[in-house]
């Protein structure tokens, strides 16, 4: 199942990097969306809310920064790339200040659904900079939300800790601290 979840989530990552769509876009207004993130795995039980503001959407010269950075220095590149953009919104789990998001893409879909692709840095904590763990080495986060026409299905996946790598295949993959957790309960307010 593992393995499955990982494979779509590598090819969301694939897609957040590769797909072409509309250019830059300030909205007038900021869209906000909320949702409960369910643990799954060695997290069930366990749930947060988050909420996700979107000002902008990235630029194809944002993806194109992305895709340079990430074939000329792996993950480590992509990390640099995504600190120098501006911030496009916030993601915040419920009760916390949140953090800049800097990529944001929206997705268009043949059902009229929409896929919004998020990729940011991850908020390193002092106590875990201090401590140089493991996770030290997984410094962005992911996710996707699919909207439904009239807010009702509306799903998504949060990787709170995560990396880009080339598997053995020379595909790009998203690998996991730890599980991902499902979003439910996902509303556009």
């Amino acid at each position: 199942m593992r393995k499955l979840i990982n494979a779509t989530l590598a090819m969301a990552g694939l897609m957040l990097l590769v797909c072409s769509s509309a250019t830059a876009q300030k909205l007038p207004k900021s869209i906000y969306i909320q949702a409960q993130a369910m643990g799954q795995s060695t997290q069930m039980g366990q749930t947060f809310g988050i909420t996700l503001i979107i000002e902008e959407y990235s630029t194809q010269d944002d993806q194109q920064a992305l895709l340079t950075a990430f074939n000329e220095k792996k993950n480590e590149g992509l990390v640099n790339a995504l600190s120098k953009m501006k911030s496009k919104g916030r993601l915040s789990v419920t009760g916390t200040l949140g953090y800049d998001v800097s990529y944001i893409r929206s997705f268009p879909q043949p059902d009229g659904s929409t896929k919004i692709r998020i990729v940011t840095n991850r908020p390193i904590s002092f106590g875990e900079a201090w401590s140089d763990s493991r996770s030290m080495d997984y410094n962005l986060s992911g996710l996707e939300i699919v909207l439904n026409p009239k807010d009702k299905g509306n799903s998504g996946l949060l990787a709170p800790a995560c990396q880009f790598k080339i598997n053995k295949e020379s595909h790009i993959e998203l690998e996991l601290l730890q599980n991902e957790w499902k979003l439910v309960n996902v509303r556009r307010r």
